[in-house]
């Protein structure tokens, strides 16, 4: 038996103490409620919600955000909060109906939203008091040392959207467009005129069929009325005043979508939220983002807007233009690291990583697990959680940016129930009503004293340790980054296929990282070039007691240009050694250089 806190009681309560008064690199700790306190032990494949249950958002107690503090988090990412499209009747409760045909799998997508002002009724042990629930949520997850982050989906919306629960004086979306023209400036959607929705999917028939006339442009800019299977066909696209006709854009007058959405970030950020992790960000206007973001922030400026970006070309626009604190890293380090993991890429390819967004490091938002990915322990992947370890501490160590984990991710879930909608692929169902059984039994119903297996208790130890050291440690929670490969790809003593190295500083603290993605246990002998002591202003020497970060003990370690930094890193594994300049003693003259001295003396 494990409990979820398994560090010191006075230890937590010091980092948390010290935490406070100084910059903290964000740890983000994301997690679906409707599967993370499902306690259902026997989930049916497809089944409803009255066969495999769902999580609440009362079930997330205090002794689960203390867990998830202790483990180093910082943040909690609550995924499908805001109420979307699903297969179950609600209407007792005041809330709209969705067709079942145009929901995926029976939960619904919880990107696929049809209320921007209501909580997910799926969610609440009390539906009339949902939001109540919603509120009180927010509040113990303050009260734990975290910050609450929510998803603002801007892009798109359920097909079937309605709002019940939106304040008086707010027009729903689409009401009051013009349903004649593709594209209109004040209109909320485009319309493919006289054309009935068509997707390659069973829309049913007679009565139960849905039917959409004329249809609706699909949310991933499918602008015909026959979108596939693998296309967004349970949603539909916004219109922040982009003519994709032509191409022209059209923001002045500010188009209507624009008040509509602003009205909406308003809405939650006064529910004391602390960021909004904003869905396929570039979909929408850089434009809309430069007016809406300042304004929100005008009120609460402390809020934090992450992106969701896959495009490396708009990187530095929607930071510096469309004002983002943050955005996601996918397509340069998240894809390099699973080449390097899974394709067998050189690991010297990371180089390239930090010189993409060279001057924005701080800025990106890196993971290696979120509800769009695989798992990294299925066979999609890795294929074993144990060998996590490179990847991780590159990805959390990398940059003083954000990151973020995948509930479940700590205990090598591995992501291959054949549940549902989403099926056998590597990835924890979004879709469906479903419960893991990892999560399930480490819970233990709230109570966090679920056994775990000698493999689970190893990994979130080892989990807790990475992430904590990201904030405990002041180099890798605000330091200089320098990467050691350069001087290393003709060193015989270190592989720059399997391994990389760099280093990260603060002060007088000097940590020495390598990572080793490779098969075998290596002897590395890193070389450190001069120009890294000049640069980071660093005394060279020996320091007899450099900390072994991650496997705890220290030991002398010479720390100079003229000698390899010796480490032993297993397979699958990395060595973190932490640096004193306090400690530093001058290395023994070389021979050379104690015959000529001698040789001074003598004349």
């Amino acid at each position: 038996m494990e409990s979820c806190r398994t560090g010191s009681v006075n230890q937590l309560s010091a980092i948390l103490k010290t935490n406070s008064m100084i910059h903290q690199k964000p740890i983000i700790y994301q997690l679906l409620p409707r599967l993370f306190t499902n306690y259902c032990t026997t989930p049916v494949v497809g089944g409803t919600l009255q066969q495999n249950g769902s999580g609440k958002l009362n079930d997330i107690n205090s002794t689960i955000l203390g867990a998830i503090r202790d483990l180093g988090a910082t943040h909690v990412w609550y995924t499908g909060i805001i109420e979307h499209a699903h297969d179950v009747d609600y209407t007792s409760y005041g809330i709209s109906r969705q067709n079942p045909h145009i929901v995926k799998g029976k939960a619904g997508s919880p990107y696929a939203i049809c209320d921007y002002y209501d909580i997910d009724p799926d969610l609440a042990v009390d539906v009339p008091g949902r939001m109540a629930e919603f509120e009180a949520l927010v509040d113990r997850t303050h009260e734990a040392g975290l910050k609450v982050i929510i998803d603002f989906v801007p892009n798109h919306v359920a097909r079937q959207y309605h709002s019940d629960a939106k304040p008086a004086g707010i027009e729903d979306f689409g009401a009051g467009d013009n349903h004649e023209m593709f594209f209109e400036p004040n209109n909320n959607f485009y319309y493919i005129t006289r054309q009935q929705f068509s997707p390659h999917i069973d829309l049913g028939s007679g009565a139960d069929a849905y039917v959409e006339f004329p249809a609706k442009a699909s949310g991933n800019d499918c602008f015909t009325a026959f979108p596939g299977p693998n296309d967004w066909y349970e949603t539909v696209k916004l219109n922040y005043g982009i003519d994709y006709g032509n191409g022209s854009s059209h923001f002045d007058p500010i188009p209507d979508t624009w008040f509509k959405m602003l009205h909406i970030l308003r809405f939650w950020a006064s529910k004391g939220i602390d960021g909004f992790r904003c869905d396929m960000a570039h979909m929408v206007p850089a434009e809309f983002w430069h007016w809406a973001i300042p304004q929100v922030k005008q009120h609460w400026p402390e809020i934090v807007f992450i992106a969701e970006i896959y495009d490396v070309s708009l990187y530095r626009p929607y930071l510096d233009y469309a004002g983002f604190d943050y955005l996601y890293d996918k397509v340069n380090l998240y894809d390099t690291l699973r080449a390097v993991e899974t394709a067998n890429h050189s690991a010297a390819r990371i180089t390239g990583c930090w010189q993409t967004v060279e001057g924005i490091g701080d800025k990106m938002l890196n993971f290696l697990e979120n509800h769009d990915e695989q798992r990294f322990a299925s066979t999609f992947y890795a294929g074993d959680a144990q060998r996590v370890v490179p990847s991780l501490v590159v990805s959390a160590f990398f940059s003083t940016g954000p990151f973020m984990i995948y509930f479940g991710q700590e205990l090598g879930e591995p992501g291959m129930d054949a549940e549902g909608f989403s099926g056998l692929d590597g990835r924890t169902t979004i879709f469906d009503y479903w419960s893991l059984a990892t999560i399930r039994r480490w819970l233990k119903n709230g109570t966090c004293r679920g056994a775990l297996t000698p493999q689970q208790k190893s990994l979130r130890a080892l989990y807790r340790r990475i992430l904590t050291l990201a904030n405990s440690e002041a180099a890798l929670r605000e330091g200089s980054f320098f990467d050691l490969m350069y001087v290393n790809l003709e060193n015989l003593g270190l592989n720059p296929h399997r391994h990389f190295a760099f280093l990260r500083h603060k002060d007088d603290e000097t940590i020495v990282i390598v990572a080793n993605f490779g098969n075998s246990d290596d002897d590395v002998d890193l070389i450190i070039p001069r120009h890294a002591f000049m640069s980071l202003d660093l005394p060279e020497g020996i320091d007899p007691k450099a900390r072994n970060l991650l496997e705890g003990g220290s030991e002398a370690k010479i720390f100079a240009s003229t000698e390899p930094f010796r480490v032993h890193v297993p397979a699958h594994n990395a060595a973190v050694w932490k640096i004193s300049s306090d400690r530093i003693k001058p290395l023994r003259p070389l021979p050379s250089e104690t015959k000529t001295k001698s040789e001074a003396k003598k004349k």
